[in-house]
């Protein structure tokens, strides 16, 4: 374990989750929970399988990504279009403390695995809901994918250039912090249910644009209050305009970001490029020459190599980074003393690098056990010890291609 607890428990352990779910959004839920130390069984249909596991870059003909998302969890085959699929399903949601969807509303009343019917076989149950547009809407049963959410959430329409169109970021931005708020939501949950004698249950209705669009708390009250929309301002802050926010090429064409937070950081800035300090000691006047000082900082970068500027900088205590690409986080010393990138032993690929266990606890971290698992990998272990079911059942079922 990646703890300091002598019992090698993990935060999560003994927690037990039902995933049925695809894909990215309530998946990569399950993952942060299984992280630390949850039961996560991840139910998947027996032929194809979870699409995520198809997605992405191959190999020699093994997807990589599936490696890091399905990591931690025990996978199951059960087909839910059948009744004695949906039957199962129920079993494993009485044996679960938490579930995690994001099918559509209909196909889950439909299946009978909505929130009601769930409730009802376990009254104590937390139920996860992940949907494109929320189970209360008119659209509850549009398909929704993450990068309508970075859509609908203002996100998109305040990245880029003024000049440019919207920019979507270069990952599953939406579906993942979709992921990472349905794990704060359960948490929750989990505490009510353990400090409240006569809990009844909860069901989290969680909609893909809403995480995102919860973080960007500013722009709802400046055009509420203003009338202002907020728009695109390349690499600085919409509503930040006096700070100095950029990134800046060097001489070896290299990317810098230089950010300044505070009133005083933008002080530390106008001395290391030389400017009087009277002309920057109060907001306004660095409102007023927020202009200047973007184009000084663009020329003192470009006059330099970009590490020699970012040492520069460091000594000013100006605080600014090189862009990092992926290599330059595997080469990184900060990375390597957080231990950040760990290596771990993969079936098909042998040993392989990914991302830590993150956040750290120091007293009852997780641990990375497994990559991504086979197809049905866990389905005797589950069906047999989790659920009770009989050789003679397991055997009917798998030969009725239910399992």
């Amino acid at each position: 374990m990646q703890n300091g607890d002598p019992t090698g428990r993990a935060a999560l352990d003994g927690l037990k989750v039902l995933e049925i779910a695809q894909l990215i959004a309530g998946p990569m839920t399950g993952t942060f929970l299984a992280d630390f130390g949850a039961d996560v069984v991840h139910i998947e249909a027996p032929d194809v399988g979870d699409p995520a596991r198809y997605t992405g870059l191959a190999k020699d003909g093994v997807y990589l990504w599936w490696k890091v998302s399905g990591r931690n969890k025990r996978s199951v085959t059960l087909d839910l279009r059948k009744p004695e699929g949906q039957d199962v399903a129920r079993r494993l949601a009485r044996w679960a403390d938490v579930v995690i969807t994001n099918f559509r509303v209909g196909t889950l009343e439909r299946w009978g695995l909505d929130w009601p019917s769930l409730h009802k076989e376990n009254p104590r149950l937390v139920m996860l809901q992940v949907s494109g547009f929320g189970a209360n809407t008119t659209l509850r049963d549009r398909p929704g994918f993450g990068k309508v959410g970075e859509a609908m959430s203002g996100v998109v329409h305040l990245t880029g250039f003024p000049d440019g169109p919207p920019v979507h970021t270069g990952f599953s931005h939406a579906d993942s912090l979709t992921g990472l708020i349905g794990a704060f939501a359960i948490q929750m949950a989990l505490y009510r249910r353990e400090t409240d004698q006569d809990f009844a249950g909860e069901w989290i209705d969680l909609a893909l644009f809403e995480a995102l669009y919860r973080l960007c708390e500013w722009q709802v009250i400046v055009y509420d209050q203003t009338g202002i929309v907020p728009m695109r301002a390349g690499n600085q802050l919409a509503n930040a305009p006096a700070a100095v926010v950029n990134l800046f090429s060097s001489k070896d064409d290299q990317w810098v970001t230089v950010t300044t937070g505070t009133w005083r950081s933008v002080q530390k800035v106008a001395a290391l490029l030389g400017e009087s300090a009277e002309d920057y000691d109060t907001p306004e006047k660095q409102f007023a020459r927020r202009d200047r000082l973007d184009v000084l900082m663009r020329e003192f970068v470009a006059e330099r190599l970009a590490q020699d500027a970012i040492d520069a900088m460091t000594e000013a205590e100006v605080v600014a980074s090189l862009i990092f690409s992926v290599e330059d986080i595997l080469a990184d010393p900060t990375y390597a003393e957080r231990e950040d990138v760990i290596t771990v032993d993969d079936p098909d690929l042998g040993p392989v690098r990914m991302q830590a266990v993150l956040p750290k606890l120091a007293n009852h971290g997780g641990e990375v056990w497994r990559t991504g698992p086979a197809l049905g990998e866990d389905n005797e272990l589950v069906y047999k010890t989790y659920i009770g079911m009989t050789d003679e059942e397991l055997a009917t079922l798998t030969a009725q291609a239910v399992i």
